[in-house]
């Protein structure tokens, strides 16, 4: 009994079981009811869930017509992020998708306007008629007219018998035209002659985009389902493409400060502790994060399906030799004067290169910016996001308001209002590099990373 209630828990893991058997719409309803409950939080449980969920979508789509698997992704794509709006990254896989069906149908158009340029352009060689050409015709009537009986010229004489024996001998020009074969008056409207294309006159397409005669479109699914089986594999290795950028950032012999229990920082920082004798300053991320890196400190288990599936590691940084101290929040400050580098995880990057991160990131950037202490926020493309922040205040979740102060304190309660952020904007200005499975990049060049994987007609789908 307890194995049954464990594997019916609401998460990814039962999601994605479920996925398999489930009606693509009882599945588009149960991701909905997941968003919306907070049940799968982590970016990168939501960005995998939307994957599989898309993937699910396109190949029990059975019209081939891009216009309409578009559309099909649209409106699913509505649905999850009105479900939960401050998850970026389901946008962004949506964004993705969307993407891959159009590059995917221009690829298609593409083929088939090439199709029709070969088949307008007459491939078997264009050879003249044997016919004397018209500027010798013309002067054949020009001197014969122009001799008169009793001309005594014998050299005209001659040129002009000469022409005309030429011209006797070869048969008419209009004896070459091909002549029509006799069609029934039975058969005139049902079998209508058709003329030969001219060298080089395209044949015309359909409304479609089809060229006549060369049969209905490929069905492209099966290149977008490739397409989505390689963002699922991206989500799955790039925590391990961006730890392979550790060896150029961290130094031996330096004082790093990290926070929370961002799975992508720590194989960033385990990548680097192979090669490298460095300390880590750990932030513990009261109330909301501070169990989770106690234990990914320690090395202990931590009771939460999402991070043991995603977020659990084979060793420590403490058994590969590395001094790691967990200090409370409020010591962050105090301690920054000795600090080398601030490496951070984020929840979703915007537009204009600020970042959405966890409670307390803003209060830990600005003590970097005042001690000139360089922050590097390490981030997944994925979640890059081509939304702009018009209102900060609404990317801010509130969580339980429990976790600050109890409700067994009930006359405290009455008499003050209690909010627990659990995330922080963090404007662009605060962070000096961003590092993710392209690289290292400035602030200012996120933009260029949007762009390339992101259409501007799906930006606001």
């Amino acid at each position: 009994m307890p194995s049954n209630s464990m594997a019916l828990t609401p998460g990814l893991s039962s999601f994605l079981k479920s996925l398999k058997t489930n009606p693509i719409d009882t599945s588009i309803d149960n991701l909905i009811s997941l968003l919306k409950r907070r049940q799968i939080r982590h970016s990168r449980s939501c960005a995998i869930a939307t994957a599989y969920l898309l993937l699910r979508v396109v190949s029990a789509f059975r019209t081939t017509e891009a216009a309409k698997l578009i559309e099909r992704v649209q409106n699913v794509g509505r649905r999850l992020v009105a479900a939960q709006p401050r998850e970026m990254v389901v946008g962004n896989i949506v964004r993705r998708v969307l993407g891959l069906i159009r590059d995917e149908a221009e690829d298609e158009r593409d083929a088939e306007f090439s199709l029709s340029s070969d088949a307008g352009t007459d491939s078997r060689p264009h050879t003249p008629p044997r016919g004397p050409s018209p500027s010798r015709l013309a002067p054949q009537s020009h001197i014969s007219s122009s001799l008169k009986p009793g001309d005594t010229d014998t050299k005209d004489q001659d040129t002009a018998s000469v022409l005309s024996e030429r011209s006797s001998s070869r048969p008419p020009v209009n004896s070459f035209a091909p002549t029509p074969a006799p069609i029934s008056m039975f058969s005139l409207l049902s079998h209508p002659e058709t003329e030969s294309p001219q060298t080089g006159s395209p044949v015309p397409a359909s409304p479609s985009g089809r060229v006549p005669g060369h049969g209905p479109s490929k069905d492209i699914r099966a290149e977008i389902i490739d397409g989505i089986g390689e963002i699922i594999d991206e989500l799955g290795q790039v925590d391990d493409q961006i730890a392979g950028y550790a060896l150029e950032h961290i130094h031996s012999n330096e004082i790093i400060l990290t926070h929370t229990s961002s799975s992508t920082v720590q194989k960033f920082l385990l990548k680097a502790a192979a090669k490298r004798k460095f300390t880590v300053i750990h932030a513990e991320s009261y109330p909301n994060n501070h169990e989770a890196t106690h234990a990914t400190v320690s090395g202990t288990a931590y009771s939460d399906e999402e991070t043991m599936s995603f977020e659990s590691f084979q060793k420590p940084l403490i058994a590969l030799g590395i001094t790691v101290i967990l200090i409370p929040d409020s010591a962050v400050f105090a301690l920054m004067s000795r600090v080398n580098k601030v490496i951070l995880g984020t929840h979703s990057v915007l537009a204009n290169g600020g970042l959405v991160a966890a409670a307390g990131t803003r209060v830990i950037a600005r003590a970097a910016k005042v001690h000139q202490t360089p922050v590097v926020v390490v981030s997944g493309v994925y979640k890059l996001s081509p939304v702009y922040p018009f209102d900060y205040e609404a990317l801010i979740e509130y969580g339980d308001a429990s976790k600050v102060i109890g409700y067994e304190d009930g006359d405290l309660v009455d008499k003050i209002d209690v909010e627990n952020p659990l995330y922080d904007y963090v404007p662009a200005e605060l962070v000096d590099l961003y590092i993710t499975n392209l690289g290292g990049h400035a602030p200012s060049y996120l933009y260029r990373i949007v762009s390339d994987h992101y259409r501007k007609e799906d930006i606001n789908f």
